[in-house]
């Protein structure tokens, strides 16, 4: 599919490419270990080969991809050790949020999460039914967890927290997550217990406990996802050092 992109300069048009390309990384439009063809990512967005390079340049000093000698870029593949340093910073960052939102929710706050919460629980069960290979059943999945989410940081009303955790949580790409969910399905249910685990204490308005279930809820995902990752690390994915060999 090709979708034509028309900013008004070649340096604008760069940044919408990096937005772009690192958006369907993120998404796992493209997947980890894969190939990046310049005449591909030109001919997708309907642009010439010249900012499709220059975009290529800047993934490649954000980390995203590896320019690799008579391969071109490929998308870079984290370290179980950057997964857990990232999930860990968002364990303390979203503890502190529960923390906040325990000690300020108003009625408001306390009925988007209800509902949130609720909304999770549907989408669950409707994923464990369906089987976590289920494209509906893992989109609704997705959207009813980062909106469970998104209730807490709202209600915690701290807008600089809001925006580091929003772009931890956007740090690596959808499809890690799913690994490790595929390979236990009994975790989908299990990260409903511990949604309601945090909601309980929110609403109550017990700070301790809600920072304490969230940090614990987060810490144990990044766990999952790293040890995933270490187990079934995706054939052609590249780490740091192997492109340094």
């Amino acid at each position: 599919m090709t979708t034509s992109l028309a900013p008004a300069d070649e340096h604008d048009l760069v940044q919408v490419l990096v937005s772009r390309v690192h958006a369907a990384i993120l998404s796992g439009t493209f997947p980890i270990g894969s190939r990046l063809r310049q005449e591909m990512l030109a001919e997708r967005f309907g642009v010439s080969r010249t900012p499709v390079r220059e975009a290529l340049r800047v993934l490649h000093a954000m980390g995203v991809v590896i320019l690799v000698p008579q391969r071109g870029a490929i998308v870079r593949g984290p370290t179980a050790t950057e997964i857990r340093e990232a999930y860990a910073v968002r364990a303390e960052l979203e503890g502190l949020g529960a923390e906040l939102a325990a000690r300020r929710a108003g009625a408001l706050d306390r009925s988007r999460l209800v509902q949130a919460s609720r909304l999770f629980d549907a989408a669950a069960r409707e994923l464990t039914e369906r089987g976590v290979s289920s494209v509906a059943g893992r989109r609704a999945w997705t959207d009813a967890n980062d909106m469970f989410h998104e209730a807490v940081l709202t209600a915690a009303g701290n807008r600089r927290l809001t925006a580091i955790v929003t772009e931890l949580h956007r740090s690596f790409p959808r499809s890690l997550t799913w690994g490790a969910l595929h390979d236990e399905p009994s975790l989908v249910l299990e990260n409903v217990i511990q949604h309601q685990r945090v909601r309980d204490a929110i609403e109550r308005g017990d700070p301790e406990a809600s920072r304490r279930w969230m940090s614990d809820h987060v810490r144990r995902a990044g766990e999952l996802v790293a040890d995933w990752f270490d187990r079934t690390r995706p054939a052609g994915t590249l780490l740091p050092e192997e492109n340094s060999q």
